[in-house]
């Protein structure tokens, strides 16, 4: 009974995980916990996407004394509406609302900026905080091409606004903890290192017909840089991540949080070179483009980096659906997101046999403060501070990652082992890079420096 409870749990942790709804917190319980301070004291928030992920990293903000809400931006009134009745259940008055980020950027009640829209307004949105002056929270990952993710380095190195990338396991004790074991060179020489999420609670994406655009709805500057494409549900709100012209499927939304702690724990950069192999293996027909099932290998000097994601299964590596495993001559560490622990070669016998240590026998955080909330402190705290270097998820932190990501997705696209040139910042296959361009639409133009 507890393994089938500690199951369903699991799987029921991962569902939310993709929808930020793991993340919220009782708007009741908010406004208990929540003091007064002095208008001088307080730090005024202005929330652009307001589903998903961007209203859980306001929410995590609000258990923070400081942090008042200026304004909301969404395309869709309807959010509006909502997440205006969810503040205030926190005690928190109507914030002013807009439904084009570029006149909440002009409002100079807001301080700062929390980013939570699809991952193709990333780049124009960030790049337009900076240039208005604003702090920036950013959701993960920070940009829907290898050129949006340039030109945003870039842009945040050449400025002096505060910028947190939304990965928030850099901010989880346990996460940290188990690097360091990588880094104490206790696990031996490490051979390669695994990622995967198995995403069993994610079922077909049936196919719709286009409708009209609902009432309410700007889809016009939903769309923003994207292509033109008639009004289609499967394409709005959550499901937008299952479609290359807005996302990058499970390698960039799931694959961006775990390839990070890969890359942190080799201390790697670009790979030398990339394959993947996959497809809508599991659900051919349905309404999703990018692929239900993959495989990658990222090569480097000495060991190997591999992501693989699935959907509807949870049978995961090392019995998890989700994790990175680093691969060592003396032992194996497995880390996810309920804890972590190594697995000793000398002890390793084969599974099931005596002796053999207990999956579920693993480091778990202290404290009851979730990595969100580590996280979105940390921000504030460099806020406060106006120092870059506190920052646990800074823009490079991002950039690496998302590199690494698209880099994935592009091997997938072309259909071929690519090699990367460093000299020429590009794939030595030039029909690859293609794929590392973004794709403005609709008279959006893509900054430059």
């Amino acid at each position: 009974m507890n393994g089938t409870r500690r199951q369903f749990l699991r799987k029921g942790s991962l569902a939310f995980m993709g929808t930020g709804a793991a993340f919220l917190f009782p708007m009741e319980l908010l406004a208990s916990m929540r003091k007064r301070v002095s208008p001088n004291d307080q730090i005024n928030v202005g929330l652009i996407g307001c589903n998903g992920m961007g209203f859980s990293n306001l929410s995590s903000m609000l258990k923070l004394n400081e942090i008042n809400v200026a304004a909301l931006c969404d395309v869709d009134e309807s959010v509006l509406k909502k997440r205006t009745a969810d503040l205030e259940k926190a005690g928190v008055k109507k914030p002013k609302w807009y439904k084009d980020y570029r006149l909440l950027l002009e409002d100079k009640d807001v301080d700062i900026v929390i980013i939570g829209t699809p991952d193709h307004w990333h780049c124009l949105q960030l790049i337009d905080s900076l240039k208005a002056g604003k702090d920036v929270y950013c959701e993960k990952p920070i940009a829907n091409s290898v050129e949006e993710a340039d030109i945003m380095l870039n842009y945040v190195g050449a400025s002096d606004r505060i910028v947190q990338v939304g990965q928030w396991q850099r901010s989880q004790p346990h996460f940290v903890d188990a690097i360091d074991f990588v880094h104490s060179g206790k696990l031996g020489e490490i051979r390669l290192a695994k990622t995967w999420a198995y995403q069993g609670w994610m079922k077909p994406v049936p196919v719709l017909e286009n409708t009209s655009v609902p009432e309410g709805v700007d889809y016009k500057m939903w769309l923003g840089p994207a292509p033109q494409m008639p009004f289609n549900m499967n394409r709005f709100h959550f499901n937008f991540r299952w479609f290359w012209d807005y996302a990058g499927g499970l390698m960039t939304d799931w694959g961006v949080h775990l390839i990070d702690y890969a890359l942190y724990g080799m201390k790697a950069g670009r790979p030398k070179s990339v394959m993947a192999l996959g497809g809508k293996f599991a659900y051919p027909n349905d309404a999703s483009e990018t692929p239900d099932t993959l495989q990658t290998v990222f090569e480097y000097d000495g060991f190997s980096i591999l992501w693989e994601h699935a959907t509807g299964i949870d049978g995961g590596n090392y019995g998890r659906n989700h994790g990175i495993a680093f691969i060592g001559n003396n032992g194996t560490l497995v880390v996810d997101r309920n804890g972590w622990e190594v697995i000793p070669e000398e002890e390793f016998q084969g599974w099931g046999k005596k002796g053999i240590p207990k999956m579920d026998a693993i480091k778990k955080d202290k404290g009851d403060k979730s990595g969100l909330d580590l996280h979105t402190a940390n921000f504030i705290d460099a806020v406060k501070s106006r120092d870059t270097s506190l920052l646990n998820a800074p823009i490079k932190v991002g950039y690496d990652v998302a590199l690494v990501s698209h880099m994935g997705n592009v091997a997938y696209k072309s259909g071929n082992r690519i090699y990367w040139d460093d000299a020429k910042a590009g794939f030595k296959q030039t029909e690859a890079n293609q794929y590392l361009k973004a794709n403005y639409q609709n008279g959006w133009k893509l900054p430059m420096l």
